[in-house]
């Protein structure tokens, strides 16, 4: 973990990683927040300077300048998740380790703790490791994705791949083709429609198969103005996965 051994070094790994845990907060009940970042500075000995680097930057994405003087027992849920995170964050781990981050959290919470930590792994190189029953959060978070069923590895490997391990030659991927008129539902090989709305129609297609030959069939026989491929839900996906191991 980190390249330490958490056995022997376990001080020296806790200055390497942070830690949020989704029902649980690290800092305290009843002091402002911002007197939590300071207990917090003198536990793990960050530098004046650099804690102040780390803490501006949190503050500033986070949004939490109008939150620093208010006892946590006042923060709401995805106001003190903000929190929790920035904390972990003032003695720049090398992983950062979340547990349901964004549970329970509304929209613009959520989109507040995704942003933010995506500029965190792209901008600082931090390792994000996260545990999530939000499928959302792995959609538009993570590159590699574990799903563990009791205790057993079902599938280690990149987020594309997890359609492909699930599908079972079942799982389909949707063609949503907008046309200059309304017309008859679209007839060519390997689709079927599954939905028509005025001129825009859902043709759904194996989602192991290429979408090429489908979408130059479309072009070539129907006045085509825009298209798009949809992936199969990754929900669907999953509850695949653990049906067909069940």
């Amino acid at each position: 973990m980190a390249g330490i051994d958490p056995a022997r070094e376990r001080m020296r790994l806790a200055h390497r990683i942070g830690v949020v845990f989704g029902q649980r907060t690290t800092l305290w009940w009843d002091l402002p927040l911002k007197d939590s970042y300071g207990l917090m500075r003198r536990m793990y000995r960050i530098p004046q300077a650099r804690f102040k680097e780390n803490l501006d930057r949190c503050v500033d994405r986070l949004d939490l300048a109008e939150l620093l003087d208010v006892p946590v027992r006042q923060l709401s849920l995805g106001q003190r998740m903000r929190g929790d995170i920035a904390a972990a964050l003032l003695h720049d781990p090398d992983v950062l380790y979340l547990d349901e981050p964004t549970i329970g959290l509304d929209v613009v919470s959520k989109a507040k703790v995704r942003g933010f930590l995506r500029q965190l792994n792209a901008e600082l190189g931090t390792t994000v490791l996260l545990t999530t029953h939000d499928l959302q959060d792995i959609e538009q978070l993570c590159e590699r994705v574990m799903v563990i069923d009791h205790g057993r590895l079902m599938y280690d490997g990149p987020l594309g791949g997890l359609h492909a391990a699930g599908s079972a030659g079942e799982s389909e991927r949707t063609l949503v083709v907008d046309l200059e008129r309304e017309l008859p539902p679209i007839e060519v090989a390997g689709a079927r429609v599954v939905r028509v709305d005025g001129p825009r129609q859902w043709l759904a297609f194996p989602a192991q198969t290429s979408a090429a030959p489908l979408v130059a069939a479309v072009a070539a026989d129907y006045p085509l103005v825009d298209l798009s491929v949809r992936e199969p839900d990754i929900e669907d996906v999953i509850a695949r996965m653990y049906a067909g191991r069940g």
